[in-house]
């Protein structure tokens, strides 16, 4: 049984990700920083809840410290929990503004894989997936005939071109652990204001694909549900 744990999983593309991959037959722990809401989505889809706040060095060290008393290993470990911040004219961006979206999208991915990669080292095929963006690459936003050339988002955008190239740093380094980004699309979800054109089930189709492939698969790609993207 493929044990697979989902950071930010109680709402959106983590949710949607944990109620397909128990539908594909993975044990599911449904991570989520608010205790309500991660037990009751856990229980709407099957999965335990384990509680954890990225930002918290405490939180994700006793999130990892759960797992090993409870399951003793994990399989998969997606990397999903993000947030926005700040939209349009960059010109009264703070430093506090920035911490804020790099203590999630890039610092929590972070503490999040050193805590588990002993977890992770327990399993025969270890999967780690970044859930990161088209935003966040340059070749996207620079394309006028792509919606992610239209979007200013400063902060976000940085947090995904910087996690994209730690995904490739991870994957150059950890050569027993397969790791790989994906690209969601636009999705609507609550970190736009649900106006993205896709479902929240074609969103997480990447994060599927990665997380269900099968020993042997490439690792130090960029993945959406379109197919491979280039690293730029």
């Amino acid at each position: 049984m493929t044990i697979t744990f989902i950071t930010g999983a109680n709402k959106g593309l983590g949710r949607e990700t944990a109620r397909r991959l128990i539908e594909a037959g993975h044990t599911v722990l449904l991570g989520a920083r608010d205790r309500a809401q991660g037990e009751e989505a856990a229980a709407a889809l099957g999965a335990r809840h384990v509680l954890i706040d990225v930002t918290d060095d405490a939180s994700v060290t006793a999130a990892a410290a759960d797992v090993a008393a409870h399951e003793g290993r994990i399989d998969v470990l997606i990397n999903n929990a993000g947030v926005h911040g700040p939209a349009g004219d960059p010109s009264d961006l703070t430093a506090a503004d920035a911490h804020a979206v790099l203590d999630v999208n890039l610092i929590g991915v972070i503490r999040t894989t050193t805590a588990f990669l002993p977890l992770l080292r327990s399993s025969d095929d270890p999967v780690i997936v970044n859930v990161s963006s088209g935003m966040g690459s340059l070749a996207l936003t620079h394309d006028p005939s792509r919606p992610e050339s239209h979007a200013i988002a400063p902060l976000y955008t940085a947090s995904k071109a910087a996690l994209t190239m730690l995904t490739t740093q991870y994957a150059k380094s950890l050569k027993d652990i397969r790791i790989n980004a994906a690209d969601p699309g636009y999705t609507a979800t609550d970190l736009n204001g649900h106006s993205g054109p896709q479902t929240v089930t074609e969103g997480t189709d990447a994060i599927v694909t990665l997380a269900t492939e099968g020993p042997g698969a490439g690792t130090g790609r960029f993945l959406s549900r379109h197919g491979d993207i280039a690293w730029s």
